[in-house]
C-alpha cells in the first residue's frame, strides 16, 4: 500500500515527519523534494479562470463542444 507523509528534510540529511505513522518493520521510501516557491503556473490558474470562465469564452467556444 502507498501512502504519502508530510515531512521535512532537513540539510542534514534527517527527515522530521510532520504526521505519525507506524510501521511494523523497515520500508523503502521515496521522497520528492518540493520547491517552496511558488509555482508560477499554479498561480496564474485563477487569473486564467477569471477570462476563460465567462459567458462570452463559453459562446465563442460553443461550436467545438456541440461537434462532440
Amino acid at each position: 500500500m502507498l501512502q504519502t507523509i508530510n515531512g521535512i528534510l532537513k540539510p542534514d540529511g534527517s527527515i522530521y515527519l510532520l504526521e505519525n505513522i507506524t510501521i511494523s518493520h523497515s520500508v523503502r521510501v521515496l521522497i520528492t523534494v518540493l520547491n517552496d516557491e511558488p509555482d508560477i503556473a499554479f498561480m496564474s490558474e485563477q487569473a486564467l479562470a477569471q477570462d476563460w470562465l465567462n459567458d462570452k469564452e463559453e459562446e465563442a467556444w460553443l461550436h467545438l463542444q456541440q461537434a462532440q
